[in-house]
């Protein structure tokens, strides 16, 4: 097995693996989830064997990355493949000028996995696309 993830510019693949997570299986509607800020992301892309598996995205914002929009598909969640991509999202911060620290947006059934990486809950629980939500941070 042949495990790649790397910068991409194919939005389209990402698209495709965020449609299914988020739009099929969590019902967020394609307006929130197509949310107009691809254009001025960096994407990661994770394969398995050359088939699309995985995706995040990163937003720089002065010192702070935003890491969003990770996902991992079905038949891959529990192998390592979500650790690895945050894993080269989180070095991709390091090298990226002022950041010093990253945040993200976490469902609440995903803390702990978030956690396991050193991220930091904070702040109150609430509602993103109609899913509990928890804020974490992580210095880079």
């Amino acid at each position: 097995m042949t495990v790649d993830i790397a910068l991409t510019r194919n939005i389209d693949a990402c698209h495709a693996l965020r449609r299914r997570v988020f739009i099929e299986e969590q019902n967020v509607s394609e307006a929130e989830e197509i949310d107009g800020l691809d254009d001025n992301a960096m994407h990661f892309l994770a394969t398995v064997d050359g088939v699309p598996m995985g995706t995040a995205r990163i937003m720089i914002k002065g010192t702070t990355a935003k890491i969003g929009r990770v996902c991992v598909l079905r038949e891959q969640r529990g192998t390592g493949l979500g650790a690895a991509i945050m894993r080269a999202a989180l070095e991709v911060c390091k090298s990226q000028g002022p950041v010093n620290k990253a945040v993200l947006g976490s469902q609440l059934h995903a803390l702990k996995f978030y956690e396991r990486l050193g991220f930091e809950a904070f702040g109150p629980i609430y509602l993103d696309a109609e899913i509990e939500h928890r804020d974490m941070k992580i210095a880079v």
